[in-house]
């Protein structure tokens, strides 16, 4: 199939967590022999940020891990219809700009022979409902919603028959254990400080529970503000700063445990729904310890694939158990990938999507597998 894929930006992970599961399907489709053209638009924040701290340098790690992998930018004046010519399948990403958004759909409706999707990945659905109605798919063929609860928002707004749920999963060509174990030490913890959305669950289940456990935390992300920054000071944890998500790997591979705390609305308003970070670290062979959140649609097995924390106490003490039980830490480890490699890779999502554009044109074939990671 010719794709065409409208993303906010392929080449920058900087505070955007889609990073990791959109590289790892373009390039399994690519190595099916599809062939691929990403767009995307000039001076995107997370692009324009990264190298505003980083400089070119902050691409390095993205450049080495995925060759394969190029985008354009989408200069002013940009001809979307050109550049959905002769497309198969076009994917629309939900942080893209309306007016883009837009005008995908009106060249799909003007006659264009492509099947168009829109991609929800975010919570806005259900936290500025707004932003996400402002959008005008009434060319679309379809939606894509990153879990169940997402998709049932969408139902209500008139897509029953049309939304489909894709999870996000592990690109486990780059996410892997590493070839040789070295010796491991403490607990990190990789994420963005957000918008207060988590504050409080941090210091209850991360902060405090690993002081508790006596584990040095060293913990990687932007967006930290100085009073963030002093609170992790406080608890004498490492602040790292920002780090390439391809890196993501070499440093699980260095600590002995790492701590799923959801977002809040992933916890009250889009329960089921977990973060990249749960694949990631699952596909690495990291122990992980989860504060609360249903997985409504059973995508793990809790209990064996990671541990739950009702409560800070908890926490500290599945903290201690994992750091002091190297049995228990080879269970998780072998569970947990046998979960990821089984059910939830990136390869499995590009099956899913092609029987889902398949089922869309009316063409049922199986999708053909060529070199997958899976």
């Amino acid at each position: 199939m010719r794709i065409v894929y409208f993303t906010h930006s392929l080449a920058s992970c900087w505070n955007h967590g889609n990073a990791h599961f959109l590289r790892g399907v373009l390039r399994d489709l690519i190595a099916r022999g599809h062939d691929l053209r990403v767009l995307e638009p000039e001076g995107a924040w997370s692009l324009r940020n990264l190298l505003a701290d980083h400089g070119e340098a902050g691409l390095d790690a993205y450049r080495s891990a995925y060759p394969e992998l190029s985008s354009r930018t989408m200069p002013k004046g940009f001809d979307v219809e050109a550049a959905c010519d002769g497309a198969d399948l076009v994917i629309v990403h939900e942080w893209n700009d309306p007016a883009l958004v837009a005008a995908v759909g009106a060249a799909r409706k003007r006659g264009g022979r492509f099947t168009l999707l829109f991609y929800d990945t975010h919570h806005r659905a259900v936290s500025d409902p707004q932003a996400i109605n402002a959008f005008d798919l009434s060319g679309y063929d379809g939606v894509l919603a990153f879990g169940e609860t997402l998709a049932a928002v969408y139902r209500r707004w008139g897509w029953e028959g049309r939304v489909f749920v894709w999870h996000e999963a592990a690109d486990i060509r780059l996410f892997h254990p590493p070839a040789e174990e070295e010796p491991r030490e403490g607990a990190v913890w990789i994420g963005n400080w957000g918008d207060g959305e988590r504050t409080e669950e941090l210091e209850r289940f991360l902060f405090a529970p690993a002081g508790d456990a006596g584990l040095p935390l060293e913990i990687y992300g932007v967006r930290y503000p100085k009073d963030a920054l002093a609170t992790l000071k406080r608890y004498g944890i490492a602040y790292k700063g920002w780090l390439p998500n391809a890196r993501a790997p070499e440093i699980f591979a260095r600590r002995r445990v790492t701590v799923h705390v959801p977002r809040r609305f992933y916890v009250d308003m889009l329960p089921g729904i977990p973060t990249i970070r749960v694949f990631e670290a699952l596909a690495c062979g990291i122990p992980l310890v989860s504060a609360p959140w249903s997985d409504a649609e059973g995508l793990f097995r809790p209990g064996r694939d990671f541990l739950f924390a009702r409560d800070g106490a908890e926490m500290a003490a599945q903290l201690r158990a994992v750091d002091q039980d190297e049995g228990l830490r080879a269970e998780l480890v072998r569970n947990g990938l046998e979960t990821i490699r089984v059910r939830h890779t990136c390869a499995h999502r590009v099956d899913e999507l092609l029987s889902i554009v398949g089922g869309l044109r009316g063409d049922q074939e199986e999708p053909v597998l060529e070199e997958s990671a899976r």
